[in-house]
């Protein structure tokens, strides 16, 4: 292989391994090397590259193109977005982190609201042609997913969840110390069950008993058509999963329509400019532009006069408007004269005339230069 690092090595698995067994492999090793857990001092960069292999081969196609070309984007690219910058720039090491949390904490907001799962936020980017049609975009991303031993449970087979003989049910353990003013109570995270009130006596061994595993994985993202740049989409339960069962959190897509080579947008109207001669500013035309739909073609009408900066339209030819069924903005052509910067014998003989006939003084002082080219333009006329 041209690339030099051997993933299925890397997670020691074979290279027929199914995705169940290249994700425990996966597991197992990002516990044992997670510098949150081993402070060897290679353990960070091992474990970037146990999540590096993790990534190209717990996809279908990163691991097909890395397998026949030796790299996971292959010759044209793994074919979908791939984020990382989940909770504002988190990768799987942050996942990690979180996970080895627990998703524990004190007693801000109670257990309920500890034990669900975050929302996540994403940015996606998409042309206007998309925004216009809509579309699907699927996205890859790293989460903390129910997890598949156990169906998100936390339990093994066969086992239970109980209450804590600790701390009965609370969470909490109370300590009572005789300092000199007198006895301080105070309480903490029950040390048995980590603040959770309940214990299992033989936890999933895939998740550790969370119901819940990092995991690398894709969903489709559908688009409307007509969005707008800012606008938010929710992917209900692809957020982070929350602990043994709970609710899962959403996935918060931010959308960005990317700037457009013709068109610029201006909320559902379509703007682009028109550049047009002289002549047919004076005399009227018709100017015809490709719109933003397939095969669509935006007739403009020019009327006789119109001037530097005049704006024309065509009504239902602009963004769809979400929502709308069907109703579409406006598109406006914004009117550029474009005057010519050399003239002919002929065309300069026949805008003298014009000039003549409206009674305009268009005798300007000549250069050096524009006297040398008439010479040679009468010579060679």
């Amino acid at each position: 292989m041209p690339d030099s690092k051997d993933y299925y090595e890397i997670l020691g698995v074979d290279h027929d391994a199914d995705q169940r067994t290249i994700k425990r492999a996966f597991l197992k090793k990002a516990r044992e090397l997670h510098p949150d857990v081993n402070k060897s001092p290679d353990a960070e960069e091992r474990f970037k590259e146990v999540n590096e292999a993790y990534s190209v081969l717990s996809d279908e196609q990163k691991r097909a193109n890395y397998d026949r070309y030796g790299s996971p984007d292959g010759p044209g690219g793994s074919g979908y977005v791939d984020f990382s910058d989940i909770f504002g720039g988190m990768g799987m090491d942050d996942i990690f982190s979180s996970f080895f949390g627990g998703g524990r904490g004190g007693r801000g907001g109670g257990r309920r609201e500890r034990r669900r799962g975050r929302d996540m936020a994403i940015s996606l980017t998409i042309s206007l042609e998309e925004a216009a049609l809509g579309c699907t975009k699927t996205v890859a991303y790293d989460r903390l997913a129910p997890c598949e031993d156990c169906h998100g449970s936390g339990l093994a087979e066969g086992a239970h969840e109980q209450t804590c003989s600790t701390c009965h049910g609370t969470g909490f353990v109370t300590t009572v110390q005789q300092s000199v003013f007198g006895r301080v109570q105070s309480s903490s995270p029950c040390p048995d069950c980590g603040g959770e009130g309940t214990v299992i006596d033989h936890p999933c061994e895939m998740c550790g008993g969370q119901g819940r595993t990092p995991n690398h994985e894709k969903v489709d993202i559908q688009v409307p058509a007509g969005i707008s740049t800012g606008r938010q989409l929710r992917v209900r339960n692809y957020g982070e999963a929350g602990f043994r069962g709970e609710a899962a959190g959403d996935l918060l897509v931010t959308v960005q329509v990317a700037e457009h080579e013709r068109f610029t947008r201006s909320g559902d109207d379509l703007v682009c400019p028109l550049d047009v001669s002289i002549a047919q500013a004076a005399l009227g035309c018709t100017v015809e532009v490709p719109g933003i739909m397939p095969d669509e073609t935006i007739v403009f009408e020019i009327p006789a006069g119109t001037q530097y900066g005049d704006t024309v339209q065509v009504a239902e030819r602009g963004m769809p408007r979400m929502g709308g069924g069907g109703a579409r903005g406006r598109a406006i052509g914004q009117v550029r004269v474009q005057v010519p910067r050399k003239l002919s014998n002929e065309a300069r003989a026949h805008l003298e005339k014009y000039a003549e006939a409206m009674g305009e003084d268009y005798t300007a002082r000549k250069t050096v230069g524009d006297r040398i080219r008439d010479a040679i333009d009468d010579i060679l006329d």
